[in-house]
């Protein structure tokens, strides 16, 4: 039960963003409900299980994020709640970043050993081993310059441009890449095309196009390489298993199939929420328990956060209000179309994270960026998480997690690209292989823009918002806060600072700071 006059919030959204702003509120002594429209919390970082069709073997598949960065900020979460993170969660770092596959048979090992990731560059394609060390050097840079000033402070606050780290930004501005492309600075970089290949894929992880985004995402590489990337020991699903019993312990009430309808809004303040429930108890202000079975609800809050995708909680649930055309207009990231196999084998050439490589990159992004369609040799990346926890696929089986880099959607004949793109994995993966990788496939399941559209109100499918393809997207995505409500914030991959679980994790961090500090 609340304590009678506690301060109260509501979260609209379960995701990794959400989460962390009920637990951040949760500390600063809110009563906190989190409203989800999914039967489970996480929204992309979510798990499944399929059962084999011959063995009848189990396997476990992480639904979305496959890649840990920056695990400090989940033990942020822990910390500041007096707990001890390892109590909730363990992970471990990993010896090696990634395996590497050209169709011609050149493989690479992305060492996380800086020397020996160099030494295997320089024997393998030739490069000069200083070429690598200098490339992560910079990153390492670009990110100690950039951190502060746009990942930790809201970009639409004008104290956030007046202060040390501000004038370090300035001052830094001519290496920080705002003027090239990524393609253009990795290219002046290096000397083999593979390794300018190797280093543009970053733009995917912010869903953009390295032929167009500005070198400044060259901050990219040093979240893998310097920072490090690493393994929950329970899968990736367990970051958000963690957050739900932290935040739960916290006092923190999830409301699960229960779907906010709409931001009840008068003047300049949201003064309610209406959803639909299948059962909702919420306990209001007067201390009273209101249940509801499939019908409307409204209730007050101090403040609202919505960790729904910006585009859909200003169309949906905001009609009304002043709609951020400017930004809700702006091109969206690419999405992802990802297959989910059940493997009747081990292959030992393969690790956790693995790249086979499109054989014309650049055709590829047109496709994509350009033509809105998936090409004919897409660029996989694979993930098989049973390499580091054996019980996610049965005895001598691999849980295969693919995802290819595809358009957002708009209304592309998804069917028809499924079972085109199905066929040219099956062909690119046996060739490098060599094997008929089709007769090992004994289940599978597929997510495609659409229903990742339906499952997470991302608009169009797109899996970090906004693109990141011109000099100025960072200043596009939309604020934290609202403009016109004085208690609405926003957080998740849609808004400042963009999408990712490290991100989303910050974007809770500035929003609920910026919203504690105006209560005080």
């Amino acid at each position: 039960m609340a304590n009678p006059g506690s301060k109260s919030a509501a979260i609209i959204g379960a995701g990794i963003a959400g989460i962390a702003s009920a637990i951040r509120l949760a500390v600063q002594g809110y009563t906190v409900d989190v409203f989800e429209a999914n039967a489970y919390p996480g929204g992309k970082l979510s798990s499944f299980e399929l059962t084999g069709a011959d063995t009848g073997g189990i396997y476990r598949f992480d639904a979305g994020p496959s890649l840990f960065t920056m695990p400090h900020l989940v033990d942020d979460l822990f910390r500041l709640a007096g707990r001890n993170p390892a109590d909730y969660f363990e992970y471990l770092r990993l010896d090696e970043t990634c395996r590497y596959f050209w169709d011609d048979a050149t493989r690479l090992t992305a060492w996380a050993d800086h020397d020996r990731f160099a030494r295997e560059t320089e024997t393998v394609l030739g490069e000069p081993a200083d070429h690598l060390l200098a490339h992560l050097h910079d990153s390492a840079v670009k990110y100690d310059v950039t951190e502060k000033l746009f990942l930790h402070r809201s970009l639409h606050k004008v104290s956030t441009w007046l202060n040390r780290d501000a004038l370090r930004g300035y001052l830094n501005l001519p290496r920080l890449g705002v003027f090239s492309t990524m393609n253009h600075a990795n290219e002046r970089r290096f000397r083999h095309p593979k390794l300018v290949q190797l280093f543009n894929r970053y733009a995917t992880y912010n869903g953009s196009d390295p032929y167009q985004t500005p070198a400044t995402l060259n901050i990219i590489p040093h979240l893998e390489y310097n920072i490090g990337a690493f393994f929950p020991k329970n899968g990736m699903v367990s970051i958000t298993g963690s957050l739900v019993k932290l935040a739960e312990d916290l006092g923190v009430r999830f409301h699960f199939n229960t779907k906010v309808t709409q931001i009840v809004t008068e003047g300049k303040q949201v003064v309610g929420l209406k959803v639909k429930s299948e059962k909702l108890k919420v306990e209001n202000k007067r201390n009273e328990i209101l249940t509801s079975h499939f019908s409307l609800f409204t209730s007050h809050y101090d403040l609202v956060v919505s960790n729904m995708d910006v585009v859909n909680t200003f169309r949906k649930l905001l009609p009304d209000a002043r709609q951020p055309e400017r930004i809700l207009r702006q091109p969206k990231s690419s999405s992802g179309l990802i297959f989910y196999w059940g493997i009747k084998r081990e292959f030992a050439e393969l690790g956790l994270h693995n790249i086979f490589f499109s054989n014309d990159y650049r055709a590829e992004f047109e496709h994509l960026f350009g033509q809105n369609e998936l090409y004919h040799d897409p660029t996989i990346y694979l993930n098989i998480t049973s390499k580091h926890k054996s019980d996610d696929a049965p005895p001598g089986h691999e849980n295969w997690f693919i995802l290819l880099n595809a358009p957002n959607n708009t209304g592309q004949n998804w069917d028809a690209v499924i079972d085109r793109a199905r066929e040219n994995v099956i062909q690119k993966l046996s060739h490098n292989l060599g094997v008929d990788v089709a007769s090992l496939i004994e289940t599978e399941a597929v997510l495609d823009p659409r229903t990742i559209e339906s499952r997470t109100s991302s608009s169009q499918g797109a899996l970090y918002g906004n693109s990141s393809n011109n000099r100025f997207a960072a200043f596009l995505r939309h604020a934290n806060f609202s403009h016109e409500f004085s208690n609405l914030y926003f957080v998740g991959g849609s808004v400042h600072p963009g999408g990712g679980i490290p991100l989303c994790l910050l974007s809770a961090k500035i929003a609920t700071e910026m919203a504690t500090s105006s209560k005080q």
